[in-house]
């Protein structure tokens, strides 16, 4: 296993989720200045500011088009980067972070502020749908069965949601689990507990499993799948990338660098895993 860092921004930045583009760019959302980082498939590195330096873009997808979207936690903004950037409002107060692009054509984001699922439709209208108070919706994703899947920070529970805007509620076996990221490997919905330091698999038909991690202060944060049962995740408390193989064996990989702060994971075309750090770095391991 070869573990490398990439430096990209400086150490104040940010670097906080990645995504891969359809022609294999890797793009990079830097939380604390309000820029994004393109890194060709050639190594080139540049830095791309915002319109508003202290909206505080958080998570970064491929989107339904040849496009990247962003959300904008600290502006109640969705934006696009294609040929040039558009962003669109959300409501106000909304605390946008999580963003998917859903099977309708729509990107698909949580407002955790306001405790919603938003949708924001291709002509730019915006739907919400409300759940529990103060749930924290965080991280959402597509699921295999056409319907989006989420995660609930503080109702410690995994939400489903149909295009048509029908929500259920699937409570977490373990109290105060506090799950964030969530990913589908094409056939479940896989996700990683901050608050109890495990990885957790839940079925299209609700049924959850619950792996817990040999380090259970590790404080898992994004996942990502390479394959059925193929999960990668970062171990943003113990300095670690987390891996789960298709026949269930946990291990873990230590950062070269201490106190690195990793959070955002995506898997390459290639097969190959990155991790945003937070120390102005990327880390890139290959097999």
């Amino acid at each position: 296993m070869d573990i490398r860092e990439l430096t990209i921004t400086g150490p104040d930045a940010g670097p906080y989720s990645l995504t891969t583009g359809p022609d294999g760019t890797l793009w990079v959302t830097c939380a604390h200045s309000g820029e994004l980082v393109r890194i060709s498939p050639g190594g080139d590195v540049t830095t791309i500011g915002l319109d508003a330096p202290q909206s505080q873009p958080a998570v970064i997808v491929a989107g339904p088009d040849d496009a990247v979207w962003f959300t904008r936690t600290r502006d109640d903004t969705i934006s696009r980067l294609g040929t040039d950037l558009r962003s669109f409002p959300l409501p106000t107060g909304s605390g946008a972070y999580g963003l998917a692009a859903g099977p309708d054509g729509a990107l698909w984001f949580t407002a955790m502020t306001t405790s919603r699922i938003g949708r924001l439709a291709p002509d730019g209208t915006v739907t919400e749908f409300p759940l529990p108070d103060a749930a924290f919706p965080a991280m959402i994703t597509a699921g295999p069965d056409g319907a989006l899947w989420f995660t609930l920070n503080q109702a410690n529970a995994i939400g489903r949601i149909t295009t048509g805007g029908d929500v259920r509620l699937h409570e977490l076996p373990t109290p105060d689990a506090a799950p964030v990221g969530i990913t589908s490997d094409g056939v479940d919905l896989w996700f990683v507990e901050i608050g109890a330091g495990q990885l957790g698999r839940i079925t299209t038909g609700g049924t959850i499993t619950e792996f817990p991690l040999s380090d259970r202060t590790a404080r898992p944060h994004a996942i990502a799948a390479a394959g059925v049962g193929d999960l990668w995740f970062t171990e943003w408390g113990a300095n670690r990338i987390g891996h789960r193989t298709p026949d269930g064996t946990l291990t873990a990989h230590d950062l070269p660098t201490e106190k690195s702060e990793p959070h955002g994971i995506t898997v390459d075309a290639t097969g190959g895993v990155w991790a945003a750090l937070e120390i102005g770095r990327l880390t890139h391991i290959v097999s």
